[in-house]
């Protein structure tokens, strides 16, 4: 399954769907049109609450992430304007200072740290076509 949930991690559980699902969209594991389980299977599947589910679906349509057709289900939303794009934008570059105070506490350079940045990317994007040859879709 596209999606690992940890109950140790001290991240709450609804994020870590939230997270799992943006993970395996960026990583194309699901593409849009896809369509994902209902609150009830994914809760079943995972061993959660579907509240849990439920708000994490909440939270990832908020974010024009997923869309929910009413009677026909949960897709994967098309790429395109996201509601909440300037509020997205800013808790990423909060997320990314929090990134670069800790580069530089390691003591890494600029151009260290931008390489850092460089092969991590190559890297995902590797497993990223891994990942989406690998699927059923």
């Amino acid at each position: 399954m596209w999606l690992r949930i940890d109950p140790r991690q001290a991240k709450p559980l609804y994020l870590q769907v939230v997270d799992g699902v943006k993970e395996a969209v960026a990583k194309e594991a699901l593409k849009a049109g896809d369509r994902l389980p209902s609150v009830r299977e994914l809760a079943a599947t995972m061993t959660l609450n579907p509240n849990t589910v439920a708000k994490a679906y909440q939270e990832l349509e908020r974010e024009g992430v997923i869309e929910v057709i009413r009677g026909r289900g949960t897709f994967v939303a098309k790429p395109g304007a996201r509601p909440h794009k300037e509020e997205q934008l800013n808790a990423m570059k909060e997320m990314m200072k929090q990134v670069w105070v800790e580069a530089q506490h390691l003591g890494l350079s600029t151009p260290d740290f931008l390489e850092l940045i460089r092969a991590w990317t190559a890297e995902w994007d590797g497993a990223k076509g891994r990942e989406s040859r690998g699927s059923s879709h």
